[in-house]
């Protein structure tokens, strides 16, 4: 996957400025709008141009949708990946696609020999139509075709063809086959299991998919468990919701987290309002205990709630013997990251008040405006549901909900069979970076 140089490339010609730089060429000069006349005017008269025109750049800005409703836990996305699979059958068959030279970055209005690499790929995966040419200039078609392929990868789909999705490019073939193969299987797995409303997570792209009558009725981002504190894969029911939670520390984040941090800043307990009790019930002032030892993980670590509470305003709370759950973060910065491979087991979900209002619309007397009320009140208050709700954790790093939308996301925990689908440099790199930041490592410890 990407990381964060990946994403951000400066300013640069997007499609949306060309247009907008076309009209305002257009319009009454201005001080300053005449070198950009002049610069356009250099651009669309340059004998190297490619196809630059204006019925080209219009039909290229056409790109194909690769969102849809359509729920990853189907049998319509069964019937998608069998034909999908056929398809890479054949791909590979014919011998796969060529590898695309992976040095500098290409961009809209690019010319070079590499593009036609480029161009080659993108047609033989069905990103590109084939009757775009193998010219070499990047242009609008190549533009727009990047961007589906991006998508379709989880990456930023801003057509800058750079270092992770040259990355996801350059994946033979016959691996892509194999991912969907071994993932058709599980995703079959699970068909029988389904209820008409259930919550999905998929770790690997790190989404949640609320689906309802065979619909996906709320997509949310998510922030899932570390390589070395994965998510569990699991089947449970939703039983019931915390609002304004405690969070209380397990030993293992005590032992791994919160101890090192106390032998770094002894305030670290009191300014994120954790609070330490021993078996009886009476509170334990941190100065009182060796943080020097593992003392600590005998006694129990309480958050109060509150704004910096590790879950925030809301926990999900389903049955299962990892004592995972999924909850809101006060970190909603996190939610933008790419990588987003940073808790200790748990599930934060973005936007988690659309969630849980819709989890618990049966509930008599929960509506939106009163968990709001709750929420702001800051008191701790608790959401019996009268009809659980099924859940499902799962693993999936490809699937297709149409037969010509393909998705595949890194194996993040390394389970398909091939350490090329793991990005395991990108895996080092991200978690080299967390040990630098405690934040970032998810200090909500799931």
């Amino acid at each position: 996957m990407a990381n964060a140089t990946d994403r951000l490339h400066g300013k640069r010609l997007t499609r949306r400025n060309f247009v907008l730089g076309t009209a305002a060429a257009s319009a009454a000069l201005m001080p300053g709008t005449v070198l950009a006349q002049n610069a356009l005017s250099d651009l669309l008269q340059a004998p190297s141009r490619g196809n630059w025109d204006d019925q080209f750049d219009t039909r290229g800005t056409n790109v194909r949708e690769v969102a849809s409703n359509s729920p990853t836990l189907s049998s319509n996305t069964v019937a998608s990946m069998q034909a999908a699979i056929a398809n890479y059958q054949q791909i590979v068959q014919m011998g796969g696609w060529p590898m695309v030279p992976d040095g500098q970055p290409m961009r809209l209005g690019v010319q070079s020999p590499a593009v036609v690499a480029l161009r080659r790929r993108l047609a033989i995966s069905g990103d590109l139509p084939a009757s775009a040419g193998a010219s070499q200039a990047f242009d609008t078609y190549v533009d727009a075709a990047v961007k589906r392929f991006q998508a379709r990868h989880g990456l930023p789909a801003d057509g800058v063809a750079s270092t992770y999705t040259y990355k996801a490019m350059n994946v033979p073939a016959d691996l892509r086959l194999g991912q969907l193969q071994t993932n058709i299987t599980r995703i079959e797995s699970k068909l029988g299991e389904l209820a008409e409303r259930f919550v999905m997570v998929n770790i690997p792209a790190a989404s949640i998919e609320a689906v309802e009558n065979g619909q996906v009725v709320q997509r949310h981002t998510a922030i899932v468990g570390k390589v070395d504190r994965q998510t569990p894969i699991l089947n449970s029911k939703i039983t019931n919701l915390n609002l304004n939670p405690y969070w209380h520390a397990p030993a293992s984040i005590v032992r791994r987290d919160i101890i090192p941090l106390m032998q770094k800043d002894p305030t670290y307990l009191e300014r994120n309002s954790i609070r330490i009790f021993d078996g009886s019930g009476n509170e334990i002032p941190p100065q009182s205990i060796d943080w020097n030892t593992d003392e600590a993980v005998k006694y129990l670590l309480r958050q109060d709630p509150g704004k910096i509470n590790a879950m925030a305003s809301v926990k999900i709370n389903f049955p299962n013997p990892h004592a995972v759950y999924m909850h809101d973060t006060p970190q909603q910065s996190l939610f933008s990251e790419l990588l987003r491979f940073e808790s200790s087991g748990c599930v934060r979900v973005q936007n988690v008040r659309d969630l849980i209002v819709w989890i618990a619309r049966d509930v008599p007397g929960w509506d939106r405006q009163r968990i709001e009320q709750v929420i702001a009140s800051r008191q701790r208050e608790d959401i019996n549901l009268t009809t659980t709700i099924p859940v499902y954790f799962s693993y999936f790093t490809a699937w297709a909900t149409d037969p010509s939308v393909v998705q595949f996301r890194d194996d993040i925990y390394q389970r398909d069979g091939s350490q090329q689908l793991a990005m395991t440099d990108v895996n080092a790199t991200a978690y080299a970076a967390n040990e630098q930041n405690p934040y970032a490592r998810g200090e909500d410890g799931y």
